[in-house]
């Protein structure tokens, strides 16, 4: 076990169990092997509750007592994830990590994810005990079959992090930060190709001090996080493994936070990635990895554990998590330091927007006017032809062709398509035809006419506009609907819900900076929940979200997080509820991070049985121009799968190929 550094408090979940006696406890689970069947209850209780070190004392006394192997004698007694599980806490560390490797690169095919795992989160020194442990093991060296199992890019990190030869001091050379943001930025953004070896050479060898700086300075310089790059720049294995040596210099705990939620979120259980590392962090960071979980996904690892999982095996994870978040109502306090440090990378991060489409070179507005004609012209439709040319136009290009096929053939383009195509395809192609501003007002009546209203398209809409597309929604539905869009919401909502929207609606919102002394205040402000009435409360957040700029409001945040010791987004789903709760939220995820909040939505539209073509559909012609490209990216990262991949598992047909040409790549 490795230990904590001096004066460091410990941060595992396992300890040594008091007044421990190996003896006694080998004969424990002698008795409880003994006969037919066995006592599963009494072993995973003993195993569960002893360090590891007084485990390897407990296989000793087994051995001597008995004359067998404790680990054989498992490994015939139990089944399936719950006999991986405690054989796997019978391991030391580092042999526990070169059986994870060995199994990794043996057989057809390599476990890639396990290798990243493991080598890109370890320290040195978990390094030089892991290949000892595994020449000790297997009799083989662990480069060499590293080596043969791997290839290019990818295989020279490895062998880099096998090395185990990370600087360790603490003192950092301003200087020589400054030289390495510059060669990483001239190694990848400024190059023609990538210079990988660069890449290699700084992320593989320097402290994490060092490195941390390095991504401060690297984000200052060229507006754009460390991450950013590497997914532009490099690719496959390679750019995962150097995503995750980037996420555990920045927190070892929150890159298995992560990997922890991804193992057990959605359907089906990663059971080997949830077992390795539950087994692995136990006695190292634990605790650490719990408040995060906390923190980032408003939920306790422990309880996402109890519903993800059964039987004994359950039983010995919660175990080894050690506790319930949730129970006492309340995470731990250094969760806020942890939610305190995002929201302040999250407010110094520029983030450039981009989008999929983009107006064509060699654009030929007549060449198009008489193609789309042709394509509806006669007996049947070519969709082909009619996708190829809209979806690969920008808007601004489109309505130069809607003018030109007027002036050439004297008919609306518009009319035209809607009675040449039908269904999801007809409703994607006239969107992309429409100006945003009319597409968005279009978007708003459709959610308020007819029985019942559609409150969660007239939130994404609302609640994520700019001031100027608020403004050009507004005169869009006057010029449409010969109504204004206050009216229409005015005799359609009602209650608190009305008077957020109507606040929306007036695109008032400040479009300043950050003022530090007000975020304070306004943090004060709606962290005061016992004051007052729930109705007092919801006016107070509304003043707040509806009006402040996105730059202060995320300064608001860390400050609540800083008073409170919660997010914001927990407080508004504990204190409030329904459309209230749910255009609050909405509000806070766009501050936080707009494309993300898109990602969530467009994934939500296409898991589980049936598709929301209408969210679909919104998002992907609303967001095209803007940040779709942003949005892709938040979506692999989040959901381990791309847009691309999601929408052509879900959809069918031209509308798939509609779609498909608008997200504008793979992943």
């Amino acid at each position: 076990m490795a230990k904590p550094a001096q004066g460091a408090k410990y941060r595992g979940s396992i300890r040594d169990f008091p007044n421990f006696d190996p003896s006694q406890d080998a004969e424990t689970l002698y008795n409880a092997m003994k006969g037919f069947g066995s006592d599963k209850e009494a072993i995973l209780e003993l195993i569960t509750s002893r360090s590891n070190r007084q485990r390897q004392e407990i296989c000793q006394n087994y051995k001597s007592l008995y004359g067998k192997d404790l680990i054989a004698d498992l490994k015939y007694e139990l089944t399936g994830k719950f006999e991986r599980l405690i054989v796997g806490l019978m391991r030391p560390p580092a042999y526990g990590d070169a059986k994870e490797i060995k199994d990794a690169i043996s057989g057809i095919g390599t476990d890639e994810k396990c290798l990243i795992e493991i080598l890109a989160s370890r320290t040195n020194e978990q390094i030089h005990q892991l290949v000892a442990a595994y020449k000790d093991a297997y009799e083989r060296d662990l480069e060499a079959d590293i080596t043969g199992d791997t290839s290019g890019h990818f295989r020279k990190m490895l062998v880099v992090l096998l090395q185990g030869t990370r600087e360790e001091d603490d003192v950092v050379s301003e200087d020589l930060v400054r030289q390495d943001v510059q060669d990483l930025y001239e190694a990848g953004e400024l190059k023609w190709g990538t210079d990988e070896a660069q890449f290699i050479y700084i992320l593989g060898n320097r402290s994490k001090q060092h490195l941390r700086l390095v991504f401060d300075e690297y984000l200052k310089t060229t507006g754009k996080p460390i991450e950013a790059s590497i997914r532009g720049e490099l690719s496959g294995d390679f750019e995962k493994l150097m995503l995750a040596v980037v996420k555990c210099i920045r927190s070892t705990a929150e890159y298995f936070a992560e990997r922890l939620f991804k193992a057990m979120k959605g359907l089906g259980t990663r059971d080997n990635t949830l077992i390795r590392i539950m087994v692995s962090r136990s006695e190292l960071d634990m605790l650490d990895i719990r408040e995060i979980f906390r923190t980032k996904y408003e939920k306790s690892l422990y309880s996402m554990i109890k519903n993800d999982t059964s039987g004994e095996y359950k039983k010995a994870l919660l175990k080894l998590c050690g506790g319930d978040d949730d129970a006492a109502g309340q995470f731990f306090p250094e969760a806020a330091q942890v939610a305190y440090q995002m929201w302040e990378l999250s407010a110094v991060a520029r983030v450039e927007l981009k989008g999929t489409v983009h107006p064509a070179g060699d654009f030929n507005p007549d060449a198009d006017a008489k193609a789309l004609r042709k394509a509806m012209k006669g007996l049947g439709t070519d969709e082909d032809t009619i996708i190829d040319i809209i979806a690969h136009r920008s808007n601004a290009q489109r309505q130069q062709i809607r003018q030109t096929f007027k002036s050439h053939f004297g008919r609306d383009l518009m009319a035209d398509l809607k009675s040449e195509l039908s269904g999801d395809l007809a409703r994607l192609i006239l969107g992309l035809m429409m100006p945003p501003a009319h597409y968005d007002a279009k978007q708003l009546k459709k959610a308020m006419e007819g029985a019942g209203t559609d409150e969660k398209a007239l939130i994404e809409i609302l609640a994520t506009r700019t001031n100027a597309e608020i403004q050009a929604i507004n005169e869009a539905y006057k010029e449409d609907y010969h109504k204004s869009l206050e009216d229409a919401l005015s005799s359609d909502t009602s209650g608190h819900f009305k008077r957020i929207l109507i606040s929306l609606a007036t695109g008032n919102r400040e479009e300043g900076g950050e003022d530090r002394e007000r975020a304070r205040e306004d943090a004060q402000e709606i962290a005061d929940t016992t004051s007052g009435d729930k109705s007092s409360l919801e006016t107070r957040f509304m003043m707040i979200l509806c009006t402040r700029s996105y730059p202060h409001l995320r300064r608001v945040f860390q400050e609540f997080v800083k008073m409170t010791n919660y997010d914001v987004e927990h407080t508004i789903k504990k204190e409030m509820s329904g459309d209230v709760r749910d255009v609050f939220v909405a509000i806070v995820q766009s501050v936080k991070n707009k494309p993300l909040f898109f990602a969530d939505k467009l994934y939500k539209s296409m898991k589980g049985a049936g598709t929301d073509e209408k969210t679909l559909t919104r998002i992907m012609v609303s967001r095209s121009e803007i940040d779709l490209l942003n949005i892709r990216r938040e979506f692999i990262e989040k959901y381990d799968k791309s847009l691309h991949q999601a929408i052509e598992g879900d959809t069918s047909g031209h509308f798939l190929k509609a779609l498909l040409a608008i997200c504008g790549g793979e992943d």
